[in-house]
């Protein structure tokens, strides 16, 4: 049999209760072709099924339509994953928050080193990276449910080297992994060239490899041997077993409905000035306040969600060209994409891979990250990953707010529906929002307050009515919007009292105008 196959041919190399690496990144590079006839084998035959599943930020479109890790949501097919984010792939978040599969949640970060550490038959990852959050022995050892916990299965360990604490994340070995690239030849050799983020491929390849597992990729199409531009080439065909080509409507770019969008890959450039400002919202107040954080020439990472207002912003204020945002995909520079499409970028300067760009961001290269506000305690602790037992997992959340200097925390001070109005450069809440994120305790801690006292770093929580910074003493208001009274729309609003600055300031009233702010670095 030669290196192309048929997703059934993929299927039937598919034992069950494997260990199976599955790739993507929330809405691009899932193998759906494959994973599509996962489903129909299991249908059909019951098999295959027990299976461990080891995915980054697991793909899926956050809806039931079908699409990445969704479609194999059938009961009895997951037995456990272990995964970084499983929030776009809701149905197989609430299996998780259902305790019907095992779920161990990692730092992204974290598990892309974990990639590169089998397939260099190492005996795990050792990192200060998650001590004092959720992933340290002494608090939940990464595991969020009780089938994980009662599995007795330990992912981590609490080590000291040195004379400091670190944890020890334990590789293991894959029996087989389904990826996706765009072109193949026959003999296996695979390029991204059309991918948008180029994630986990590669180093999931080799570790897969090197665990003497198979590798399955999914492309687009397939050309003699020598066709590719070996510039282009990505992963090696000594390392890959199969070839898929996939049929067009299962290796879409994006789950976002769009046609192929050749500014997310750097094959043509898209005037900015087309992107269309955002309306006057929360949204845009939070990303107007952050952005005043920036300075001119820095490396800033975007974190998921909120904090894509903050290169909105810097875009209509026609400064986004004067720094590079990146983000935890490895894509670098240009304009980050919002919904679904989050992770890849209009404009991009370059695309690396998840282990490469966590390497640069471990090492402390990052001068300030925005990332989102899910809960805050009185300490200043921040939950991102677990709300009651729903569980997403951190993403590279703690990755990066453990080695930037400076991070700022973004999010709407109470979370559901709000009214708000603006004028005058004034915010006025009509109706407020009904559940409380300002909370006496963390459902689960994602960013430790602990440690970053104890590593010196500056840290913003930063809301559409108040600014909080952490301090010695805990979480201290230190910022409000024109128009909000202390009393009425923010201390009822909390599970505590923060300590609140004998500096309290208002925060800038351009903040709250439909006029741009005109925001200068040269001033700054």
């Amino acid at each position: 049999m030669g290196k192309i196959i048929s997703s059934a041919a993929a299927i039937s190399l598919i034992r069950d209760n494997d260990v199976i690496g599955i790739g993507g990144f929330g809405g691009f590079s899932a193998p759906d072709e494959i994973l599509r006839e996962l489903a129909k084998s299991f249908f059909t035959h019951g098999r295959p099924k027990g299976l461990h599943v080891v995915s980054g930020i697991s793909p899926g479109d956050l809806t039931e339509n079908g699409y990445g890790l969704s479609i194999i949501k059938e009961p009895g097919i997951i037995a456990s994953i272990y995964a970084s984010h499983v929030g776009m792939s809701p149905s197989i978040g609430r299996a998780v928050s259902a305790n019907q599969i095992a779920g161990y949640t990692v730092p992204l970060g974290v598990y892309g080193h974990l990639l590169k550490a089998i397939a260099g038959k190492k005996p795990g990852v050792l990192t200060r990276i998650g001590l004092h959050t959720f992933c340290d022995p002494r608090l939940e050892g990464c595991r969020v449910n009780d089938k994980a916990r009662e599995s007795g299965r330990e992912v981590v360990s609490l080590v000291e080297f040195d004379g400091a604490e670190y944890l020890h994340y334990k590789t293991f070995p894959l029996d087989i992994c389904i990826i996706r690239g765009s072109y193949a030849d026959e003999y296996g050799n695979v390029s991204l060239e059309e991918e948008a983020i180029h994630s986990e491929q590669a180093a999931m390849a080799a570790a897969v490899h090197n665990s003497g597992g198979i590798v399955v990729v999914q492309v687009k199409n397939v050309f003699k041997r020598g066709a590719l531009d070996p510039r282009q080439v990505s992963i090696p065909g000594a390392l890959v077993d199969y070839v898929v080509q996939a049929k067009p409507e299962n290796h879409l770019q994006c789950y976002d409905g769009s046609v192929f969008r050749p500014e997310l890959i750097g094959d043509v450039r898209q005037r900015l000035e087309m992107i269309s400002p955002m309306a006057l919202s929360p949204r845009k107040i939070c990303g107007r306040r952050a952005a005043l954080e920036i300075t001119g020439g820095s490396l800033v990472n975007l974190g998921i969600g909120m904090p894509d207002s903050v290169a909105s912003v810097a875009n209509e204020e026609g400064i986004s060209h004067q720094v590079t945002f990146s983000i935890e995909t490895g894509v670098y520079g240009g304009v980050p994409v919002s919904g679904v499409g989050l992770g890849a970028s209009v404009n991009p300067d370059a695309i690396l891979s998840i282990t490469d760009s966590f390497d640069i961001y471990d090492g402390g290269a990052l001068d300030a990250a925005f990332l989102g506000l899910g809960e805050v305690d009185e300490e200043g602790n921040v939950n991102v990953s677990k709300f009651g037992s729903r569980c997403t997992g951190p993403g590279g959340f703690i990755n990066i707010t453990q080695n930037t200097g400076k991070v700022c925390f973004m999010g709407t001070f109470t979370a559901g529906h709000m009214d708000c109005k603006t004028g005058g450069g004034l915010l006025s809440i009509e109706k407020d929002a009904e559940y409380v994120k300002f909370k006496k305790k963390v459902g689960q801690v994602t960013f430790s307050s602990r440690y970053a006292r104890e590593n010196g770093q500056e840290v913003l929580y930063i809301t559409e009515r108040a600014v909080f910074r952490l301090e010695a003493g805990g979480l201290t208001l230190t910022e409000i919007a024109p128009g909000i009274d202390i009393e009425k729309d923010i201390l009822p609003k909390m599970e505590f009292v923060p300590l609140i600055s004998p500096e309290l300031k208002t925060m800038d009233e351009r903040i709250f105008t439909d006029k741009k702010m005109k925001i200068s670095f040269i001033d700054r």
